[in-house]
């Protein structure tokens, strides 16, 4: 079996900032890591070819040394990495992104099965898994809570729901998004990062990739970003007192006067 993993480098969430001057993301001096939903992807991918047999490469675009966390990847059992940089990539919305990726992907080789995270902690859309998916033209099922089997190219998935979740039967070739809940990742291992040190990052630029330059970075993305502000801390506040019917009729009241 054939796994690819999509893992994204983004900002640690516990120095997250605002750049006052461009309402954008400050980046400089931040330290990147591993998008947590991703590691999950990473953890399940190990597992099965653990159980099952196979390779797992991971794939991640962005700049140069996002082949950092590629690496850690790879000590952590994954068994090569792919880089998709190009400036020409810069500004890239999901659609271009997922443009990118399926490129990547058709380039290297087509999986039976493709892991992302559920969501990025960046962005927060959840778009590309999916977006990704539909780029290839296979299926898809997304936040994945348990892979409860796999026989005959046959997944069997436990999909979480708000109330409960749903067991889906899907052949590969299919891309899945995870959640957390579906397994604890490892930590890297001596062995593994030994390994990592000497295995060679393949690079892909858009030019390898063969890309249609009008699907790319800024130019390719349809969506566009306005505007990006922290949201004013307000301290005024009404406390509600009394029995539930009578805090019920306060509320009412409130939200009736504003």
């Amino acid at each position: 079996m054939k796994i690819v993993v999509c893992i994204k480098q983004v900002p640690d969430a516990k120095d997250v900032r605002l750049d006052p001057k461009t309402n954008t993301l400050a980046r400089e001096g931040v330290q990147s890591i591993i998008n947590p939903y991703d590691r999950h992807a990473l953890e399940e991918a190990v597992r099965l070819k653990e159980k099952h047999g196979g390779t797992v490469t991971v794939l991640s675009m962005g700049p140069p040394q996002a082949e950092d966390i590629l690496r850690e990847a790879i000590s952590c059992g994954a068994d090569d990495g792919v880089l998709v940089s190009d400036r020409a990539f810069a500004g890239s919305d999901t659609w271009a992104t997922t443009y990118t990726l399926a490129k990547a992907i058709e380039k290297i080789g087509n999986a039976d099965l493709i892991l992302c995270g559920k969501q990025a902690i960046d962005g927060d859309t959840a778009q590309v898994g999916p977006g990704l998916a539909v780029r290839m033209g296979i299926p898809y099922v997304t936040c994945i809570r348990n892979i409860s089997e796999f026989n005959n190219n046959t997944f069997v998935v436990e999909r979480m729901m708000d109330d409960g979740y749903d067991e889906i039967e899907v052949k590969a070739p299919v891309l899945f998004t995870v959640v957390k809940e579906i397994n604890d990742p490892r930590l890297p291992s001596l062995k593994g990062k030994m390994k990592a040190k000497k295995v060679s990052i393949l690079s892909l630029s858009a030019a390898d990739l063969d890309a249609d330059p009008k699907m790319l970075g800024l130019g390719g993305s349809p969506t566009k970003v306005v505007k990006v502000f922290a949201p004013q801390l307000k301290s005024d506040r009404t406390m509600i007192e009394g029995t539930v019917d009578e805090q019920v009729a306060q509320l009412a009241t409130l939200v009736t006067a504003n």
